[in-house]
């Protein structure tokens, strides 16, 4: 089974008010969705990796930027095949300096030609409430234990 391993980044604009960095994938499928299409900052990794590593590993090649500091355990879930495995770290994040990997696939479809799209088009900080509307349904559980442990760090 593959697995997956990211690093959901947040913040405190101010003492009562949070919010978590959501990544919006990139390419022709994701254009117009928005609405449960965006994302922790995440991707695979090989079963000889260490999973935190692979986390802080992805979250810099799908924004550009490396967050320093100590993350906390959110735990895993499986989705479909493979499974998720996340980390909850403070910090902050200017996402308009989102410099993203690229990947290539065939577009248009059986044409034969190859495009290039970015791997996360944008990024943006969201306040839970409206995370929940915007993250991809198998990513709901880590908003609620994110929610569930934020008083005790």
């Amino acid at each position: 089974m593959k697995q997956s391993a990211g690093l959901l980044l947040y913040r405190r604009p101010t003492r009562a008010d949070v919010e978590v960095l959501l990544v919006h994938p990139g390419g022709p499928f994701w254009a117009r969705k928005d609405e449960h299409a965006w994302s922790i900052p995440k991707g695979e990794y090989l079963a000889d990796e260490d999973p935190l590593a692979a986390a802080r590993r992805e979250f810099a090649e799908e924004t550009g930027y490396a967050p320093d500091g100590t993350p906390w355990d959110l735990g895993s879930v499986k989705a479909s095949d493979k499974v998720i495995h996340v980390w909850a770290l403070e910090g902050d994040w200017d996402p308009s300096a989102l410099v993203s990997n690229d990947f290539e696939m065939e577009w248009p479809p059986r044409s034969g030609r190859r495009a290039t799209f970015p791997e996360v088009d944008r990024a943006a900080w969201f306040d839970l409430a409206t995370a929940r509307v915007k993250i991809h349904k198998n990513q709901f559980v880590f908003l609620d234990r994110f929610a569930r442990a934020l008083d005790g760090h």
